[in-house]
């Protein structure tokens, strides 16, 4: 068997007698118990090492050395790979710079369902980091695999009873603080499995999780642009956010193996994740009229006739994930192989209520500051701060809800052939069949007479954030809020065509089949390993959605708008590996793939929020997007010093045609959704001519085993990816732009120790820049700024059962932070403070 870690439903890459030139395995990945940290990253070594393809894998006992709540921030320390936060947890994997929706992300070898309603990428922070066994990023593509993967592709594997040895057993539970909210997040794990019958030939591992964490998280913006006023740039107001939010996890695992007999392997793979994630978000926001802007120079200036706004915005998430997988591996005399696999996933992703209600206060006047970041703005006097003087403006109540089902089936057959040393044919197919729809409800009301102020309806106030820069004030009770509203209801004014829009124009229903073949040969003649092979995919796909006029529209119209795409695409591939000695790996790829749009850029909806603002925001989509393409061209060097060090390089360049950018124009008149709008910001998807990315990516990893002792238990670890891209051909724009999500620099280093049961690590994350969203003009373009963050965790365990562990996150309270075509021009900044957590793992 391969010493990759092998995806479910795919053939090994080498033959089960030993690595392609004959020497025996260095590590099985069914016989070998991994315990410790250097164990495990040993056996990743290993994954690397012999993998047919450029992968880099962890594994389950070093996902959980470090304090990482979920998946994506397991595999972020792995080379080219970073996260996407939300609230300050990671929940997408951008790999060499690629956006998240162009990852292949499979579980046990199978597509993911992708629970959001705007795109294909999947949420990572849906599946705790306790319930896998082992995550492999593969970065060049094999004909075996899905080609929907320009960044490359994630394989998460749950773990199976035959890859341990005997019965075994994890009980896991952790209790922490987090200094910015003094919340108390705690959680709790364990996995029992164990093999029995005659013969030991089935197999059994159930793993269970739950995690609660409240968040409390600290946020100030723009309220719009920056602009220019008597020759000075200055933005247009300040928002102030305090969000306190309650995220809770939790997840199962339940595998199931039988092996009547050394030729025939079966398999049932179950798993269900559930997130629930509450909000509550207060907000503060301090909006200026131009006219009334006077800068006293570059840095500082005063303001009249600005409108204060006191909102309140509460929302419930709750989205669970299911996933089922039966299958089997079979044998036969001739040394071939057959695999075959049967999966069914659902993601459903509800929210009950997004629910939001606002007042404002008009004539508000003050100082502003910009030389802090973030920058100040300061109102004078007490009458911003008082309840009494803020009249109600809008109540928005809101639900949605997602639902992707995806039914997969495929086989593949590896048979071997006579050619050079030991070489095999593969050939198999797959058919694939998603099922999406995005069904949004909402209310648009506005108050129109009466006597309501916000100090009828107040909730506790709030004195300051951001230890005190920003004085804060009176919050709406939503309780007391909505309670005034069902009992006077007749003061309120339903806004029909804002109704119309909200419950309309989000809508969609989408089908897509994905039907694919493929053959490829692993051709080995001597030293080298030669993998050529092509696969054919047939796309059709299938959308509805609304388009309507607001004055015959109804809530209860079917959809009214519908179009389908049919296309067949080859994707020819060459992996090549030349073993140059024991110890030194060459490989080079030269690969296809593509990148299907979003659902959502695809359906012909229109979204449109604050629609009676001076600038309302419109979200269309586009039917029209052409799928993206990329030529990969990789090359590495790997020196193994056994599998206790590595240094590796590899070179990547990426020719991608029609990338997809997500633009913003400005002052746009016209009809949106049915609606007649002045001034309005409109963002959508567009193809771009093309796109060009490549980089440079290097790893080192090394047990210091050689030191005299005590220093012989320390380890080391550190890589850096350096990337460039550019784009050309977006219309609107004759400038180039990077690609979305891309970092010129992506690094994380570590130092660990392991030595009389004591551990330690220390672990440091870091990336540059990158584009977010592109604006009508450079000015316009908004980058979420660069990113360092550090963790550590400390350990000691007593005997060989019992460790007791304290582990820290965002120990420098990094922030998350935008801003629009210079650094200096905030868009938003958020901290989350630092946590820290205590807890006891018992092993048996």
């Amino acid at each position: 068997m391969s010493n990759l870690a092998v995806m479910a439903g795919q053939v090994s890459a080498q033959d089960p007698g030993g690595t392609a030139d004959g020497k025996a395995d260095v590590t099985q990945l069914d016989t070998v118990q991994v315990t410790g940290r250097r164990a495990a990253d040993r056996a990743a070594i290993d994954d690397k090492r012999f993998a047919d393809a450029q992968v880099d894998a962890i594994r389950s006992d070093d996902v959980g050395r470090l304090p990482d709540q979920n998946v994506a921030e397991a595999v972020r320390r792995l080379p080219g790979v970073t996260t996407q936060n939300d609230q300050g947890e990671g929940r997408y994997l951008t790999v060499r710079g690629v956006s998240p929706d162009l990852l292949n992300v499979s579980l046990n070898g199978q597509t993911a369902p992708a629970p959001e309603p705007d795109g294909r990428q999947v949420k990572l922070d849906d599946i705790p980091s306790a319930l896998i066994g082992a995550v492999t990023v593969s970065k060049t593509l094999t004909a075996d695999m899905d080609a929907n993967a320009i960044a490359g592709a994630v394989n998460i594997e749950t773990l199976s009873a035959f890859d341990r040895e005997g019965s075994f057993g994890n009980l896991r539970g952790a209790y922490g603080h987090n200094d910015l909210n003094n919340s108390n997040p705690y959680e709790f794990d364990g996995s029992f499995g164990g093999r029995f019958g005659a013969d030991d030939q089935f197999g059994a591992v159930v793993a269970l999780n739950y995690s609660d964490r409240k968040i409390g998280t600290q946020n100030v913006q723009n309220t719009g642009d920056w602009i220019e006023v008597d020759g000075e740039i200055v933005p247009e107001g300040l928002d102030m956010r305090q969000y306190n939010t309650h995220r809770q996890r939790s997840g199962a695992v339940a595998n199931l193996d039988w092996r009547p007999n050394e030729d025939t392997s079966l398999f049932l793979r179950l798993m269900y994740s559930k997130y629930e994630d509450s909000e509550t978000r207060d907000r503060f926001s301090v909006e200026f009229d131009e006219d009334g802007i006077v800068p006293l120079n570059a840095d500082a200036g005063t303001f009249t006739d600005a409108e204060g706004v006191r909102a309140l915005r509460t929302r419930q998430e709750d989205t669970s994930t299911f996933t089922s997988s039966i299958g089997g591996k079979f044998e036969f005399d001739d040394d071939s192989e057959l695999r075959t696999e049967l999966t069914y996933s659902r993601a459903d992703k509800r929210d009950p209520h997004r629910d939001e209600w606002g007042f404002k206060q008009d004539g508000i006047s003050g100082e502003y500051n910009l030389v802090p970041d973030p920058y100040l703005v300061v109102p004078w006097g007490e009458e911003p701060y008082d309840a009494s003087l803020y009249e109600p403006d809008f109540y928005e109540p809101e639900s949605r809800r997602a639902v992707e089902d995806l039914y997969q089936a495929r086989v593949d057959y590896m048979m071997p052939i006579q050619i050079g040393d030991g070489s095999d044919l593969q050939f198999g197919a797959k058919y694939i069949d998603r099922r999406k729809t995005n069904n949004q409800d909402g209310e648009a009301w506005e108050y129109d007479d009466g006597d309501l102020v916000l100090s009828d309806v107040a909730g506790r106030p709030i004195g300051s954030i951001w230890n005190g820069r920003y004085r804060f004030g009176p919050t709406i009770y939503g309780p007391a809020a909505n309670a005034y509203f069902n009992a006077n209801t007749g003061e309120f004014e339903e806004d029909e065509a804002g109704t119309l829009s909200t419950s309309l124009a989000g809508d969609y229903r989408i089908t897509e089949k994905i039907t694919s073949a493929y053959v490829m040969g692993r051709l080995r003649f001597g030293d080298f390993t030669w993998i050529p092979g092509v696969r054919m995919e047939h796309t059709k796909g299938d959308y509805a959605a609304y388009a309507f006029d607001l004055d015959d529209a109804a809530l209860d119209d079917p959809f009214n708008s519908f179009g389908s795409r049919s296309y067949t695409d080859f994707f020819p591939g060459l992996n090549v590996r030349f073993d140059a000695s024991e110890n030194f790996v060459v490989r080079a790829a030269a690969t296809r793939a593509i990148g299907r749009p979003n659902y959502e850029s695809l359906a012909p909806f229109v979204q449109i929020e604050d629609a009676n603002s001076s600038e309302p925001q419109v979200t269309m989509g586009n039917p029209d997007l052409d799928p993206l393409y990329s030529n990969n061209f990789d090359l590495s060097v790997e020196y193994y010093v056994g599998n206790m060090g590595l240094l590796s390089a590899a070179v990547f360049y990426k020719d991608i045609e029609n990338p997809i950018f997500e633009s913003t124009s400005p002052g746009q008149d016209g009809t949106f959704g049915g609606m007649d709008l002045v001034n309005a910001e409109v963002g959508t998807w567009t193809n771009a001519d093309s796109a060009k990315l490549k980089g440079l990516e290097l790893n080192a990893q090394y047990e210091l085993s050689f030191l005299p002792a005590p220093f012989d238990g320390f380890s080391v670890g550190g890589n850096i990816t350096f990337s460039d891209s550019e784009a050309s051909g977006l219309p609107g724009r004759d400038d180039t732009l990077p690609l979305i999500d891309q970092s010129d620099r992506v690094a994380s280093a570590q130092i660990t120790y392991e030595k009389y049961g004591f551990s330690a690590r220390v672990a440091y994350t870091y990336r540059s820049e990158q584009l977010m969203e592109v604006g009508g003009d450079p000015e316009e373009d908004i980058y979420l700024d660069r990113l360092d963050q550090w963790d550590a965790r400390v350990a000691y365990t007593f005997g060989e059962d019992l460790t007791v562990f304290v582990e820290g996150s965002n120990l420098n309270d990094a922030a998350m932070r935008t801003y629009m075509g210079y650094r200096d021009r905030l868009g938003e900044k958020e901290i989350y403070g630092a946590t820290i957590r205590l807890g006891l793992q018992y092993k048996f």
